[in-house]
């Protein structure tokens, strides 16, 4: 008698259908955990970028404030000719307001500093006959070939969106000087040069070395 192979179950079929099934739903399971995963890190990675964003803006605006508040605190004045002897200042950027004002002029003068409240200008007379002493003793010439330099020491205190500020610096006062020695000589100023505001040393001697530099110059 020949032996016959058995059958194999009939639940067999359908157990391999389930398990098949079963890997199946797994794999579902796993393929949408990853992409949950995904869409969390996409969020994730968005939210720092709009983080990251905005905080380089407030980083920008933080720098363009300092830099604003810089320029805001740095004076340079402008000067017009109101007539041969006087110039009228005024300051570069339209909102900083001058309240008042300090010169000082070379010790060769032998004059007293100037001060001005509320018109900021200069003024021929505040220094035009002790010049022309100090231009004679150092025997500069009679007239001037091209425009003179006096220097001047000014301190500015003027306000900038509502803070007093000051600001020391060393300016040339261009001129010119032309006459006769019997009629005597007119001093005619031009304008106005800034020199420098880093003022590490005493004021009164960097404007006096200015003044003989000049004077090494003409002569």
């Amino acid at each position: 008698m020949t032996d016959t192979p058995e059958d194999p179950s009939p639940n067999a079929p359908k157990e391999a259908r389930a398990a098949e099934a079963a890997a199946i739903r797994r794999r579902w399971i796993t393929l949408g955990e990853m992409l949950a995963l995904l869409a969390v890190s996409i969020s994730g990675l968005t939210l720092y970028l709009n983080w990251s964003n905005k905080q380089d803006e407030r980083a920008e605006k933080a720098i363009e404030s300092r830099q604003a508040s810089a320029r805001a605190a740095k004076l340079i004045l402008n000067a017009r000719a109101d007539s041969d002897d006087r110039l009228i200042l005024t300051p570069a950027a339209t909102d900083q307001i001058v309240q008042s004002q300090t010169f000082l002029f070379p010790a060769a003068l032998g004059i007293a500093p100037v001060s001005t409240t509320g018109e900021p200008r200069i003024e021929a007379r505040w220094f035009e006959n002790a010049l022309k002493r100090a231009r004679d003793k150092a025997k500069l010439p009679d007239n001037s070939v091209g425009d003179e330099q006096l220097p001047v020491f000014i301190t500015t205190r003027f306000v900038v969106n509502g803070e007093a500020r000051e600001d020391r610096a060393i300016y040339d006062i261009g001129y010119g000087i032309s006459g006769r020695w019997l009629s005597g000589h007119d001093v005619t100023l031009r304008g106005l040069s800034l020199v420098t505001r880093e003022i590490d040393t005493s004021p009164a001697a960097r404007v006096d070395a200015r003044w003989a530099a000049v004077v090494t110059a003409r002569n």
